[in-house]
């Protein structure tokens, strides 16, 4: 609502890549069996992580928010959309591990929503929310398929469990997903499963969409001032401006911000 009510008032924003996929869930024995090479973890190891990333067609495919011992979470902010997430307890603890598995969606990426103009990424991504809404029946239940079927494009008969609550449907990603996704995603995720093994084992799950790993806006700012090249006192800053990807990267950019303002108060204080 914040960028479209800029758009509508003619304040500058733009376009920007991000990315878009699904929320990939393993049992944590399978991620710590292959990171630790090992069949126990024992009590002094951490759930065990992993980072993967692959260039398909020239386009980054990759794991993002990678949370293990984690939980699969709704984070829909409309009705009529499905969106997830995932986090980790502080014990990591949980019996399994998730992580976003994401494809770049770059401008040429989604012509048929050029007419949008700078709010092109928010509409694309607000099909595939609806899409995956009304796919999984209308609820907070969300699109589902073992990852070892959608390698061979077939329908997941049944599912294992999995630590998304509202529930899961299963349904071919094929459906739920534009073909450029599922596409990229295909290829990267056949190159991840020689790189971990089990990664595309039976109990390997996967649900759609994760579709807000960062702003598919930027603001414009100054570089030196850090404010709205129109509005002086407006100063866009971290994940929602499209200046931040994480937690860490958005805390670095509201200090950057801040110095600026603190620079800019204390030069008018002398004035």
């Amino acid at each position: 609502d914040i960028f479209e009510m800029l758009d509508q008032n003619g304040i500058a924003i733009e376009f920007k890549p991000f990315a878009l996929g699904v929320r990939v869930e393993h049992p944590q024995t399978i991620i710590d069996r292959a990171q630790y090479h090992s069949d126990e973890r024992g009590p002094y190891l951490p759930a065990a992580a992993y980072a993967l990333v692959e260039q398909v067609d020239g386009k980054g495919v990759y794991s993002f928010c990678m949370c293990p011992g984690g939980i699969i979470a709704p984070c829909a902010t409309q009705p009529g959309e499905v969106v997830t997430n995932g986090w980790s307890p502080s014990k990591r603890n949980n019996p399994w591990a998730n992580s976003g598995m994401v494809v770049t969606v770059e401008w040429e990426d989604i012509a048929e929503y050029h007419d949008h103009g700078a709010l092109a990424g928010i509409a694309f991504q607000r099909d595939v929310e609806r899409r995956c809404h009304e796919l999984a029946g209308s609820t907070q239940a969300v699109p589902a398929q073992r990852i070892g079927d959608f390698l061979i494009n077939k329908k997941s008969q049944d599912l294992p469990p999995c630590s998304y609550q509202p529930g899961i449907v299963s349904v071919r990603m094929d459906d739920a997903l534009p073909s450029f996704i599922v596409a990229r995603l295909r290829s990267a995720l056949h190159v991840f499963g020689r790189k971990i093994k089990g990664f595309s084992s039976g109990d390997a799950l996967m649900v759609a969409p994760e579709s807000r790993t960062s702003s598919p806006v930027r603001v414009p700012r100054d570089p030196d001032g850090m404010t709205h090249p129109q509005i002086s006192n407006l100063y866009p800053c971290a994940e929602g401006a499209g200046y931040a990807g994480g937690i860490v990267s958005a805390a670095i950019d509201g200090m950057k911000v801040a110095s600026a303002l603190a620079q800019r108060l204390a030069a008018e204080s002398k004035q």
